[in-house]
């Protein structure tokens, strides 16, 4: 059975993410990575355009759904070695949080929503997932699946 999660990171690093065909969490670090199994649907939110600074995003930028296969490192530099995991990534248009924030589940203090976000990675249920996806004009991702 499918899992969701929200990745948080920022939009350029979620774009290279895309255009690679993988996700890769909490700065490179194996265990968020572990967490996410095959055919779990992976939504990332970027809170800003760069990791350090940038221009303020607060949108959910990517979604899709992790491939078969184990972690791996990849060598980004003799000295950085992130995780990763293969993703099918959809396509979709950003979608805004703000708009969502009375109607996610996963949101408790609408005041201090920005909390929850705080993390590299955190699940949360089919109902955000279908809203999300919807936001970001995703169909396929809420459609039933096989089996």
């Amino acid at each position: 059975m499918s899992r969701y999660w929200i990745g948080i990171a920022s939009s350029n690093h979620v774009a290279i993410g895309v255009e690679g065909g993988f996700c890769q969490l909490g700065h490179g670090k194996h265990t968020p990575v572990m967490r996410l199994k095959p055919d779990d649907w992976l939504i990332y939110y970027a809170p800003r355009t760069q990791l350090k600074g940038g221009d303020k995003v607060q949108s959910f930028v990517a979604i899709g759904q992790i491939l078969e296969g184990e972690p791996y490192q990849h060598v980004q530099t003799e000295q950085f070695t992130p995780w990763r995991r293969d993703v099918n990534y959809l396509d979709a248009e950003t979608a805004p949080i703000r708009p969502l924030l009375h109607i996610l589940n996963c949101i408790h203090d609408p005041q201090h929503w920005g909390m929850q976000f705080r993390r590299s990675l955190f699940e949360i249920d089919q109902h955000d997932f279908e809203i999300i996806a919807d936001a970001m004009n995703v169909s396929e991702a809420v459609e039933p699946q096989a089996g």
